[in-house]
């Protein structure tokens, strides 16, 4: 007989863990006990030593299918180190929170199989029940509280369990076995229901699945009739329209205020998004599995095959004529309650939209939503529930390219997964990381006492521009810190002196005397890449690579704003080895948002505005415009210089007449890709290109880096509007050339350098045609290239890239 104590680590809590030991003790004749606690699963465990030997191996080889185990550490116990009570039998005993907080905590789960066949069953007790879960399924992240996961510590605690509940939650052999928010209509959350102009503090509640039947048809047959609806989902609020119906998608933008940007749908199920955008297999495992974030996917003409009346048509503003829809299905059984019951209307996709007023935080309190959704009149009825969201989390959204899935948006689903960083000797014992400015996120480090560190990168909070988003970002670094017991002995930042979230940092650093490490923006991105394939040995702690960061806006070294750059980094070191050329931004921001006083301004330092091409773009500015804007670039008033490439691509798009003003960020740049598809026509066909693009000006010094002009590029974009070639097809060239000319311009710098690798990453790379053409073009000359997996490749990776840098430097001052 064999007596050993099993703690089991990693994602071990929130998905059915203990019942799965329970089974397994059962199944090997093991005696003993299993609990949660603050760092993991602990089990004592009592057998002859083979049937313990084949539980030990089954706690990771056959571990639920939510779970992510990644210790099982295994210690005989001294004699008469246990009771001998606990050799009879095997029990769950109740938690424990008397160890460090390191174990890690289940991200919310998509409604599982077996619960959306007993959701329905007209037999079953839960039938309609809008809050069906189980152990392998349901709110998880989004409702605790505290560690351990235990439903005491979570908002379903004000949730008292009937008896047929409490039953099946102390059954070993029941699926709902310690299921945290088991409930059913008797014990559980009910949904509300509020329309505009009647009493908010009198909501109809469903209570009964004939009550909260009449909800959901109600709300449904709001949505048919072209109505507006806050729905309550795992993370926040959505605001909910018929995606068919043109008036209410120009009735949701207009409240919303949101004109242009793209908005995503939820569709019923695959068969149904099938018929709205082409699906390969790996976006339909993405669209059905247990996460189920927003997808994008290339949409389908309903003229195709030949006018197939299985083609779903939507409104044309849901996402004009961008050539990606964004995609998902239900993962709450609510949403698929609603789904089901439109699609009986007729309705076979809705928008689904995050429920805020645009530049703000996701609403996640149904009485808040009421206040700032429905009675301002952005929604006309509240479709709310009794359950509290306890962290704010927007959907999570991913695209497939060339079969590798690249995230845009890290929330629901993914976060916290904590990421894994390099081991290194002397690294602080965690680093807090700050972010940046647009899609910020903050991380968290930790470091492990197996030699490995992990970092816990927030949700998407947005752009941290004001009080509402400082707030929150706020709340999503005090959550992480409180429920991981997470103690800051470091502080990173971005080099910008003026973000919300640097001066935060700086002022903490001084006021706790705390080590603070500023970042250069762009060397974040790249370090962001290099630290997720050093973890997974693609790259040596000590590598150097070729780093293409290409961007909006990043603070650079030299007090310009940089974005087309090409860096020789390391992990904790880079130096600048090429840029392009820089321009005067007019008005700073005002340029961003008017791409033709960004052209205007490219063009004039070009030497260009008298060429016959430019006639366009200038007429669409009048006398007054060009003669301030003229002027403040000649006399550099308000007119920051930039090298950013994603500006570049705007003043293309304004030049060609595609679009020249942005109502959302990066607008510009994506209808000018949008338009280089339509000429492409197909994604596999690589365009022939013969655009003129960079002349490179080499340093007569070996140590200054090379710039990159542009001129020929723009001259030849305008000899082509000139010459009466259409606009997509030169936007097509305009790509090619860019490509082509960066690649050309790396591999330069990798021979010169001993370099074989190069990193991309910015948010220009959401750019899916550069970043094919580019990847494409890098690999044919014998380069590899690394592109985030784990993080955005836009500035949501940004705060895993500081954390990785800091970690570096204080490691390497340490060892001095």
């Amino acid at each position: 007989m064999r007596h050993v104590h099993i703690h089991v680590t990693g994602i071990v809590q929130g998905v059915g863990m203990r019942p799965f030991v329970y089974r397994e003790a059962m199944a090997h004749g093991i005696c003993g006990w299993v609990l949660n606690a603050g760092d993991g699963v602990h089990i004592e465990a009592h057998a002859l030593a083979d049937a313990l030997d084949a539980f030990v191996a089954a706690l990771s080889e056959h571990a639920p299918a939510a779970a992510r185990v990644e210790y099982v550490e295994v210690a005989d116990l001294a004699a008469n180190g246990w009771d001998a009570v606990n050799e009879e039998g095997f029990r769950i005993v109740a938690s424990q929170d008397q160890t460090a907080h390191t174990t890690l905590v289940s991200p919310d789960i998509a409604t599982c199989d077996d619960c959306l066949r007993e959701l329905f069953d007209p037999a079953d007790r839960r039938y309609h029940y809008p809050f069906i879960n189980c152990t392998n399924c349901g709110p998880r992240f989004t409702i605790i509280r505290s560690l351990p996961y235990d439903r005491a510590a979570t908002s379903m605690n004000c949730f008292p369990m009937c008896p047929e509940c409490a039953a099946e939650y102390a059954d070993p052999l029941d699926r709902r076995f310690h299921a945290q928010p088991d409930a059913c209509f008797d014990c559980g959350p009910h949904i509300t229901w509020r329309e505009a102009g009647e009493d908010a503090a009198s909501p109809a509640v469903g209570t009964t699945r004939e009550t909260s039947d009449a909800i959901i048809d109600r709300c449904v047959e709001l949505l048919a009739c072209g109505s507006i609806v806050a729905i309550k989902g795992l993370g926040g609020f959505h605001l909910a329209c018929d995606a068919s119906n043109e008036q209410a998608v120009a009735e949701l933008r207009r409240r919303k205020r949101r004109s242009n940007k793209p908005l995503a749908v939820m569709a019923r199920d695959l068969a149904d998004a099938e018929r709205l955008c082409h699906v390969n297999d790996v976006e339909r495992g993405l669209l059905a599995g247990s996460i189920r974030p927003i997808v994008l996917l290339r949409r389908r003409a309903v003229c195709e095959s030949g006018g197939s009346p299985n083609a779903l048509a939507l409104a044309p503003s849901v996402a004009h004529d961008l050539p990606e829809l964004g995609v998902m299905l239900p993962y709450t059984p609510l949403q698929h309650l609603l789904l089901a019951a439109a699609v009986a209307r007729g309705m076979h996709a809705l928008v689904m939209t995050s429920g805020n007023l645009s530049e703000e935080p996701i609403e996640t309190d149904d009485d808040l939503a009421w206040e700032h959704l429905v009675a301002v009149g952005i929604a006309d009825a509240l479709l709310g529930n009794d359950r509290a969201i306890l962290s704010r989390y927007d959907d999570s959204v991913v695209r497939v390219v060339d079969g590798t899935v690249m995230p845009v948006r890290r929330a629901r689903g993914y976060a916290p997964q904590p990421l894994p960083l390099p081991a290194l000797d002397g690294a602080p014992s965690c680093v807090l990381a700050c972010g940046p400015q647009q899609k910020a996120t903050i991380a968290l480090t930790r470091e492990g006492t197996n030699g490995e560190a992990t970092c816990f990168v927030s949700q998407h909070i947005g752009d941290v521009e004001n009080g509402g988003t400082f707030d929150a970002w706020n709340a999503a670094r005090t959550r992480l810190e409180d429920l991981f017991d997470l103690a800051p002995a470091a502080l990173a930042c971005d080099v910008h002196p003026s973000y919300l979230s640097s001066q935060w940092a700086r002022e903490q650093a001084r006021k706790c005397n705390l080590p603070l490490v500023e970042v250069q923006h762009h060397h974040a991105h790249i370090a962001s890449v290099m630290a997720e394939a050093i973890a997974a040995g693609q790259l040596t702690t000590d590598a150097r690579v070729l780093g293409i960061a290409f961007d909006g806006t990043g603070a650079g070294t030299d007090g310009t704003i940089w974005g087309g750059e090409f860096l020789v980094a390391s992990l904790g070191d880079f130096e600048r080895a090429a840029h392009l050329r820089t321009w005067a931004l007019p008005g700073g921001a005002a340029s961003v948002r008017d791409a033709r006083r960004n052209a205007f301004a490219l063009l004039s330092e070009l030497g260009l505005l008298e060429h016959p091409g430019a006639e366009r773009l200038l007429g669409g500015l009048d006398e007054q415009t060009r003669s301030v804007t003229a002027t403040m670039i000649e006399r550099g008033i308000n007119s920051p210089r930039t090298s950013s490439m994603g500006r570049l691509f705007d003043a293309a798009a304004a030049i060609l007449g595609i679009c020249g003003q942005a109502t959302y960020e990066g607008e510009p740049a994506i209808e000018l890709e949008a338009a280089a598809w339509r000429a492409l026509g197909s994604e596999s066909i690589c365009p022939a290109g013969n655009m003129a693009s960079f002349s490179v000006t080499e340093s007569s010094r070996p140590d200054d880096c090379h710039v990159l002009n542009s001129r020929p590029l723009f001259e030849a974009l305008l000899e082509g509007i000139g010459a009466g070639v259409p606009a997509g097809r030169l936007a097509l060239d305009f790509h090619v050339a860019v490509a082509r000319a960066s690649a050309r311009i790396a591999n330069e710098i990798c021979a010169r350098e001993g370099l074989d690798t190069v990193v991309l990453s910015g948010g220009v790379f959401m750019n899916r045609l550069l970043l094919q053409l580019l990847t494409r073009e890098l690999n044919s000359m014998g380069l590899t290239v690394l592109i985030p997996h784990s993080v955005p490749v836009n500035d949501g990776c940004i705060a895993y890239g500081q954390a990785a840098i800091a970690r570096a430097h204080l490691a390497q001052i340490a060892s001095q």
